[in-house]
């Protein structure tokens, strides 16, 4: 008499034990490693941080150049070099009040 049911051979069994771990570790590393789906969502936000931090730079350092520009020898602007002064020095005139 023969057997009815089916055997599975060791290589067989080993062949479909390692394609599944292959498999899944593959899925794991798309998902999940340094290249991943996971990792380029994260760099994303990441550059999209940085990308607000630059352009709130770039605003500071044009406000910097024009108050640079309006208190250079060129052009002096004797109502803004008053109010550094006043805020810098602490200056104040004999006939003002200061209120803190």
């Amino acid at each position: 008499m023969t057997q009815s049911g089916i055997r599975f051979s060791i290589g067989g069994i080993l062949y479909l034990a390692l394609a599944f771990t292959l498999g899944a570790y593959f899925t794991f590393a798309a998902v999940q490693g340094d290249y991943g789906v996971f990792r380029q969502v994260q760099i994303r936000a990441e550059a999209e941080t940085l990308r607000v931090e630059r352009d709130r730079l770039y605003e500071d350092l044009l406000e910097m150049t024009n108050l640079t520009t309006r208190l250079s020898d060129r052009y002096l602007d004797i109502d803004l070099l008053d109010e550094r002064v006043r805020d810098v020095l602490g200056y104040v005139r004999a006939d003002e009040i200061v209120i803190r």
